[in-house]
Order: structure tokens, then C-alpha cells, then sequence
């Protein structure tokens, strides 16, 4: 992968920009979204944000090698610290991180989000938690999508401006992904039955404790959410 060619998982996060938006993405790493995006033509400018020292020096050498510092501006900030005011940022992204360190960063910051019209958001992990910052928030999932790479699944969630509120099943396993139950939909949450499942038999076996009982008593209800979704 480079600011040339995107990875699959990075691809799906671009295909949610909207043409002309200005992107704050936050933890760009290597800046490679935002520099494919503005040689693509699909942005005008953005904003690459760096919390860490070495990725923040990758993101300023990749876009001062592809010509694009006067487009690009690469900040060494934590988290949405990085978006000012005066970049008229409209989209923001980030990908790569887990869920819930995700959700932390928007809470974090939120009159950064002033201006702010859609959140592209790529968790490796706990995708829960940006849903039900979201509900809490003022941003509902408008689009989402899963996909696989390099034998990893990942999630791609899209929150617009506004309302809604989820079931259980939703909060967990995303309530358009749930109506679409792709291949890679199923391969996931039969997977986490799978590990649910072992998990559920060490704790069986184990000497029962009321903090172990309780822990099973969730890992149940879980797996029971899960199986009615798949069968529906």
C-alpha cells in the first residue's frame, strides 16, 4: 500500500468522501488516504492528524514526496486537537484504531465537530462502542459496510447528523449489516459465537465464582442475541 494504491480496507473508507469535502483524518499514519483522495480529485484539501512522533514524520515525508504540502497539512496533535477552526473540515476519518479508543476521541473534542457533516469511521475492533456514541450523540449510522483483508474482518461505519435509537442487536452488530447479512457478516459473528462458545466452557469448567457466574450469564445472552439475528 501507498498514497498510490489503497488498501481494501482504506478504499471502502475513501468511497464514503464526498466529492469536493475538505477531510480531517485523524491518525493518518502515512497520510495515504488523504493524499490518494486529493490526486483522485475527489478533495481539494486536508488536514492529516499525528498524536506519535514516527508516524507523524511517515505522514509529512509521504506528502511532501508527492508534492501535495501546499493541499495537505500534516498536524502533530492528539486526536481532533488536530482540526482548527479555519480548515472548514467537513469530513472527518479514522481507521485503524479500536472502537472504543475511536468513540474516546470524538467525546474528547466535540466542538471540534462544529462544521462537521459526516464521520467515516474504520474500527478494528468494538465497532459498538461508536454506535452507541453516536445514539448519545446527535449521529446516526447512515451507511456501513464489512469486508475482508489479509484473513481480517473490518468494519466501515458512516454517522451523519441526527437521530435514532438502536436494539440491542443493532448496537452490536450494526443495523444495516444485520438487514444485508453478507458473507463476510456471517463469517464474523459465526466466528464470535465460535470463540463465545470456548470462552463459556473454561468458565464451566473453572470453579464458580458469583464474578465468573455473572460473566457467563452475559457471554449467554450474547450468544443468544447472535444466533437469532443469524437465523432470521
Amino acid at each position: 500500500m501507498n498514497a498510490k494504491n489503497l488498501s481494501d480496507r482504506l478504499a471502502q473508507v475513501a468511497s464514503y468522501v464526498e466529492q469536493d469535502s475538505v477531510l480531517a483524518d485523524i491518525g493518518s499514519d502515512h497520510a495515504y488516504l488523504p493524499c490518494w483522495l486529493v490526486q483522485n480529485g475527489r478533495i481539494q484539501k486536508a488536514v492529516a492528524g499525528e498524536v506519535v512522533k514516527g508516524p507523524f514524520e511517515s505522514a509529512r515525508r509521504t506528502v511532501e514526496k508527492e508534492g501535495l504540502a501546499d493541499r495537505i497539512t500534516v498536524r502533530f496533535a492528539d486526536g481532533l486537537l488536530a482540526v482548527e477552526p479555519e480548515d472548514g473540515v467537513s469530513v472527518i476519518s479514522i481507521a485503524g484504531m479500536g472502537g472504543t479508543l475511536i468513540a474516546s476521541i470524538l467525546a474528547a473534542a466535540p466542538d471540534r465537530l462544529e462544521g462537521v457533516t459526516r464521520l467515516i469511521l474504520q474500527p478494528n475492533l468494538h465497532a459498538k462502542a461508536i454506535r452507541l456514541w453516536g445514539a448519545g450523540n446527535g449521529w446516526l449510522v447512515k451507511e456501513e459496510a464489512i469486508l475482508k483483508e489479509d484473513r481480517k474482518l473490518y468494519e466501515v461505519l458512516v454517522l451523519e447528523r441526527g437521530e435514532a435509537r438502536y436494539s440491542e442487536e443493532e448496537l452490536l452488530m450494526g443495523p444495516i449489516l444485520m438487514k444485508e447479512k453478507t458473507d463476510a457478516f456471517r463469517e464474523k459473528w459465526e466466528g464470535e459465537l465460535r470463540e463465545l462458545t470456548r470462552v463459556c466452557t473454561a468458565l464451566d469448567a473453572s470453579t464458580p465464582t458469583e464474578e465468573t457466574l455473572e460473566k457467563r450469564r452475559q457471554l449467554e445472552e450474547t450468544k443468544q442475541l447472535i444466533e437469532r439475528v443469524l437465523q432470521q
